[in-house]
């Protein structure tokens, strides 16, 4: 590709060093895509004729099916997708071939194939999320009355119920899938045109070449399109986030499944074992997802300090944009999908989790804003319900074995209707503030996922 300024062969070890094409020969649908516009629009502006078109389209088409087939053979030689798709189209429409590359520069050819998997990557990303918020949703809806106990610092909390516990992953999941959706907007712009760094002399119709690709746009500035990876670090960056919810979830399924808890069972299906404990049965899938967290968030940190000391415009530390990108796309959705099956499956035992929550110290809290609700200041009110605590388990007792007299002792505010706060299913009906654990608020909950859902398909569908 450069033999007319470089006189010599390249040394071996240099192009094994500087070759891409491992990395990217993923990017083949979309480098073919690109070339078949960009040479229609050449054919358009009269910078090619249509013969020169027609046999230039053909061949492009051959390769794609070659390629989709997995018939398209890779020499050795081929320094990347790019010089792999030329070789091939040299070998099928002889010398005309050369024509393509008329206007276009690597350069702007790469981060035109990048942006145009990048976008398909979101959207089969949201595609995940979508599911796995279904699945959660789902299993909210079945346990929207099943109580458990919260946690804060690990340790038991207030009642809830495990369809308000599943319906908080739904709400990440949520605003997962709003950043991607965001970050395909910013994808959504070409770069072909912009050249090795400053455009063409020739009459390039770069709107129609983003038209026929689908891009919304096309770049402003051809420095910064040839230049620019701040899409695929915001993808990488909303993947991270992705495998940190993930990994959330992921924890609470080690725990929820542990003797300890015993709050869920994952089926035979979904479980491994051990080589040598013959009692074991192991959560693996979601400590992979909580190890794999790690990979991702380091794709991103690789994407941004690669950027952080690039001079305008292209620089080849570009070439390992791919890498990161790649893995943080395909960990992510790997991730979601396989724990979309897991809740899918997951068996809960609604007992275990109702037990947890009937310890009394759950409801401590709702002794002190009972007292709040007869006049009595809260931090007061928490210092006297806090003293009773001290007090039963120094006793090896609960709140809940206290008579009416005890109450009356700590403060006159009590009176016998206090004991009616050790209800738990009572417990969770009074947690009526928007958000909360009750039914209504469950329902509520579940009408707006559906609401998001519908909302993110529908922005999916507007753009392409």
């Amino acid at each position: 590709m450069w033999s007319g300024r470089l006189g010599a062969e390249t040394s071996p070890l240099v192009e094994r060093y500087t070759s891409s094409i491992d990395v990217d020969r993923r990017l083949a649908p979309d480098d073919v895509a690109g070339s078949r516009a960009h040479a229609a629009m050449l054919r358009d502006v009269g910078l090619i004729g249509a013969a020169d078109h027609a046999a230039i389209d053909a061949a492009l088409g051959q390769i794609d099916t070659e390629l989709r087939s997995g018939a398209f053979r890779f020499d050795a030689a081929d320094e990347d997708i790019h010089s792999a798709v030329e070789r091939r189209l040299f070998e099928i429409a002889g010398p005309v071939a050369g024509v393509l590359h008329t206007g276009r520069s690597r350069n702007d050819q790469v981060a035109t194939d990048m942006r145009l998997a990048a976008k398909r990557a979101c959207a089969d990303i949201v595609g995940a999320l979508l599911a796995l918020q279904t699945s959660l949703m789902r299993r909210a809806g079945e346990e929207a009355d099943t109580v458990m106990p919260s946690y804060t610092h690990l340790q038991r909390a207030q009642p809830v119920t495990l369809g308000h516990h599943l319906l908080a992953y739904v709400a990440m999941a949520e605003r997962d899938a709003g950043r991607l959706l965001d970050a395909r907007t910013r994808c959504d712009v070409l770069p072909l045109g912009s050249g090795a760094v400053a455009g063409s002399t020739l009459p390039l119709d770069r709107g129609a070449v983003a038209t026929a690709l689908g891009f919304a746009a096309s770049s402003r500035n051809s420095m910064d399109a040839v230049s620019d990876r701040d899409f695929a670090v915001e993808i990488a960056a909303a993947c991270a986030l992705v495998m940190v919810h993930a990994s959330r979830l992921a924890e609470e399924i080690v725990l929820w499944t542990s003797a300890e808890f015993g709050f869920a069972v994952l089926p035979d299906t979904h479980a491994t074992g051990s080589s040598l404990m013959p009692n074991k049965k192991n959560a693996d899938v979601a400590e992979l997802a909580r190890g794999r967290a790690g990979r991702v968030v380091g794709d991103t940190v690789a994407l941004l300090t690669m950027l952080k000391g690039l001079p305008l415009a292209y620089n080849r530390d570009l070439q390992e944009d791919k890498s990161a990108l790649f893995d943080a796309v395909d960990t992510a959705l790997a991730t979601i999908t396989a724990l979309t099956e897991v809740i899918d499956v997951l068996e809960f035992d609604r007992g275990a989790m109702r037990r947890a929550a009937s310890d009394p110290d759950v409801l401590a809290t709702d002794a002190a804003e009972y007292l709040v609700t007869r006049g009595v200041a809260f931090r007061e009110a928490h210092a006297v319900v806090g003293r009773l605590v001290r007090r039963v388990h120094e006793q090896r007792r609960t709140l809940a074995d206290l008579s009416v007299d005890e109450w009356r002792d700590a403060s006159p505010a009590f009176d016998e209707s206090v004991l009616q706060l050790f209800d738990l299913d009572a417990a969770i009906s009074r947690r009526r503030t928007p958000g909360g654990p009750n039914r209504e608020s469950i329902d509520a909950q579940l009408a707006a996922a559906r609401r998001g859902i519908e909302q993110a398909r529908a922005r999916l569908d507007s753009s392409g």
